[in-house]
């Protein structure tokens, strides 16, 4: 069994953990954001780096190469977002009472850039991994993108739980293109695909023909979907699931919060959240 636990076990870890890096380097003042980007981009260099060397590695070792080396670039990308260096053209508040088309342009006008780097970041792998047989990190990278574009459009549809408190506070104008409710048309959907997705990819993991290569890679995988699964129930469960992640947001008490224009709370008024009933 150790050989679908250990990278279960992996993957497990790698997502918390990660995460939880992610959260604090993006809550500490802004001035440190430069240091962190120039960290992030020499992991996403070394990750490509890597994928393009694993890319004829049929071993277990190269599974993981792939899937480390599509996690750091798919970093990158989120610590691009979250410091707010890659978003998108609008960085103000949904409109008031914007609804149907003029919301949706102004969600998208806002997340923009993000969209593109995501493209950008598939077509970089894609390029690196081309014509070779260990597609993992491929895989790896467009499991994210599907799995992040499902939340996204969830929240934006509406759920219980938004995870606003993962937002820092240089993108908290964001907060106003989510809705609060219990439960969305799209939600069910996601579910199902996520469960049949893991379905699928434990089966490729325990074929009797599966090589060591495909058990560890498919395994990944699989752990990873289930995970993302996770994180769509946690939307319409009454218990937030910032909680796993804590410590990654002490940093956001160690400075004073401000808003989307720097400003103290003492100074300035919040921004309104006017994306739409709650």
């Amino acid at each position: 069994m150790a050989e679908y636990g250990l990278p279960a076990l992996f993957t497990l870890f790698i997502w918390w953990f990660s995460t939880g890096v992610i959260l604090y380097l993006d809550g500490l003042r802004r001035e440190t954001f430069r240091w962190t980007m120039l960290g992030a981009t020499i992991l996403a260099v070394a990750g490509l780096a890597g994928l393009q060397a694993s890319a004829w590695d049929m071993t277990i070792q190269g599974a993981y190469l792939g899937f480390l080396g599509a996690l750091l670039v798919w970093a990158w990308i989120e610590m691009a977002f979250l410091t707010g260096l890659v978003t998108g053209p609008r960085r103000t508040a949904c409109p008031p009472g914007a609804t149907g088309w003029v919301r949706f342009r102004a969600a998208l006008a806002a997340v923009l850039w993000h969209e593109l780097a995501i493209i950008a970041g598939a077509a970089a792998i894609a390029l690196a991994t081309w014509d070779a047989p260990n597609r993992i990190g491929l895989w790896t990278f467009l499991a994210f993108w599907i799995m992040r574009q499902s939340a996204k459009l969830n929240v934006y549809l509406g759920v219980r739980n938004l995870a606003e408190s993962f937002l820092p506070d240089h993108l908290r104008y964001l907060e106003s293109f989510f809705r609060r409710r219990r439960m969305n048309a799209l939600l069910p959907f996601s579910v199902a695909a996520g469960i049949l997705a893991c379905v699928l990819l434990v089966q490729q993991a325990i074929a009797p023909e599966a090589t060591p290569h495909e058990v560890t890679g498919f395994t990944l995988l699989a752990t990873l979907v289930a995970l993302g699964l996770v994180e769509h129930i946690f939307m319409v469960m009454p218990v937030p699931a910032d909680a796993l992640w804590r410590w990654g947001l002490a940093s956001r008490k160690q400075k004073p919060v401000r808003d989307s224009m720097g400003c103290e709370p003492t100074h300035c008024r919040p921004v309104p959240a006017t994306g739409g009933p709650r």
